[in-house]
């Protein structure tokens, strides 16, 4: 089981809750489904779940990241192939198709996959057939697909980058997870959780507790690297502040943050450190909350300059403000 999927599905928000139920009604059926959700949100945890509430859940579960290989690799590591079907092909190879039949294949990263795979996945799922590489036999299988993405598929199937007729297939229905933002109620749960793992792994008696000033960096920070970054900092938090006898004193929330970390020369642009755990749309809106944290920050929190720092009128900075959650926090208020 990778790390990802030793991660539980743990909070009662509602939004996390009207997914569940949704995922408890649609497992029993016999229908792909589709998965959509942003980096780190859970998406593999919804797939498990949708495999081991099914009448599966005793067959083999398969999961590949379709983004993660090659157009060649992906179509061997699907379909497999035969003895000299390319150089080094000296034996059967069975894909995951074969090995997942009866059972549940989940196909991460669906977005990046090629035209001619999803021609062949679309046979499959219409036919239940299909041939190895190499291969002359077709072969049946009974696999159920679940298949999840990042991605706005129907905007990708409008410009001709996704087959239209492959996501019909995929969406009888289309299971969107809520990203961390959106489950403020779990997200002290989340971290207790992870916390008291981290404590087990050090070594301490008890977990100690988070201080007000790191609970309140937990409520106020968007964590647009959803669960996973909040896994990260607080057991990063945790490991760094190396003192069970009392509470978490404050939240390490960027590593980078140090006061001898290389500064830009003069004229040099500021770069913001890539995240290969969050996707385009996160990392802009983090580049977002930069812009408006130092606007802020420059200008006493004066609003009304900050936004005559950015070239915004009042109300648009506003909205940006609402847009990014940071209504409400103490020192934008």
């Amino acid at each position: 089981m990778s790390a990802t999927s030793q991660l539980r599905l743990i909070g009662e928000s509602s939004a996390l809750s009207d997914v569940l139920d949704q995922v408890s009604r649609v497992a029993p059926l016999n229908r792909p489904i589709l998965v959509i959700g942003e980096r780190g949100t859970g998406k593999e945890l919804i797939a498990e779940r949708l495999h081991f509430l099914s009448p599966r859940w005793q067959q083999p579960f398969q999961k590949v990241n379709c983004g993660a290989i090659s157009e060649s690799l992906l179509d061997a590591d699907l379909f497999g192939y035969e003895p000299g079907a390319f150089t080094g092909a000296n034996r059967i190879h069975k894909g995951r198709f074969e090995r997942a039949d009866e059972g549940t294949l989940f196909l991460d990263e669906l977005g990046n996959m090629s035209a001619a795979v999803q021609e062949k996945v679309l046979r499959v799922i219409e036919y239940g057939e299909f041939e190895r590489l190499g291969g002359q036999k077709t072969l049946q299988v009974n696999v159920r697909i679940v298949a999840a993405t990042n991605e706005n598929l129907p905007k990708l199937a409008a410009q001709g980058k996704f087959r239209e007729d492959l996501l019909d297939r995929l969406a009888f229905d289309v299971i969107t997870i809520p990203p961390l933002r959106a489950r403020d109620s779990d997200v002290e749960r989340l971290a207790e959780h992870f916390a008291i793992n981290m404590s087990v792994e050090l070594g301490w008696q008890d977990f100690p507790g988070f201080s007000t000033k790191a609970t309140e960096q937990l409520k106020s920070h968007p964590f647009y690297g959803n669960v996973r970054e909040l896994k990260n900092v607080i057991e990063r938090s945790v490991y760094r502040w190396a003192n069970p006898a009392t509470a978490i004193g404050e939240l390490v929330l960027d590593p980078f943050d140090s006061p001898w970390a290389p500064t830009p020369s003069v004229g040099a642009e500021v770069e913001l450190p890539l995240n290969s755990n969050q996707g385009f749309s996160e990392q802009i809106a983090r580049y977002e909350v930069m812009l408006l944290s130092q606007a802020l920050d420059r200008n006493d929190q004066h609003q009304g300059k900050a936004s005559d720092a950015l070239g915004l009128t009042y109300h648009q900075f506003r909205s940006q403000l609402k847009k990014h959650g940071l209504i409400g926090k103490d020192r934008l208020t």
